[in-house]
């Protein structure tokens, strides 16, 4: 069966079960069908859930492991973000986490302060404008 792309608050109300129907119903969907998360909208879960929810890293880490481990759901791009949940969990943004898995080998160009001294910590590829022309 081809799968469905699913949206963000399909994600949320899955992890919350804040809406008793639509949490039923999601989670029949979820049993008959197979289904592909982006990671654009694994980057907008996460700051519903963080934002409005209340969930730690730990909480949204696990939860999107659960969903790794879920025989009906692919996410796009597994090992980006398998990467980006590494660097979660030891500290980064979701979404800085994110962009530098995403970025791979290449250096991510940035002006966040934290960014940069949470990268480096990691020894990720991250660099600063001045430091980059510099070199």
């Amino acid at each position: 069966m081809t799968p469905v792309v699913v949206d963000t608050n399909i994600l949320v109300r899955l992890a919350t079960g804040d809406n008793p129907g639509e949490h039923r119903a999601v989670l029949a969907a979820l049993a008959t069908r197979p289904w592909q998360v982006l990671a654009t909208v694994l980057l907008e879960t996460e700051w519903v859930l963080r934002s409005v929810y209340g969930y730690s890293p730990e909480q949204f880490v696990a939860f999107i492991e659960w969903l790794q481990g879920h025989p009906q759901v692919t996410l796009a791009q597994a090992e980006m973000v398998k990467a980006a949940l590494e660097h979660h969990r030891a500290g980064l943004d979701f979404a800085d986490a994110l962009h530098l898995a995403q970025a791979g080998a290449l250096t991510l160009l940035t002006l966040d302060r934290k960014l940069l001294r949470s990268a480096g910590k990691l020894g990720l590829n991250a660099r600063s404008p001045a430091a980059s022309s510099e070199r």
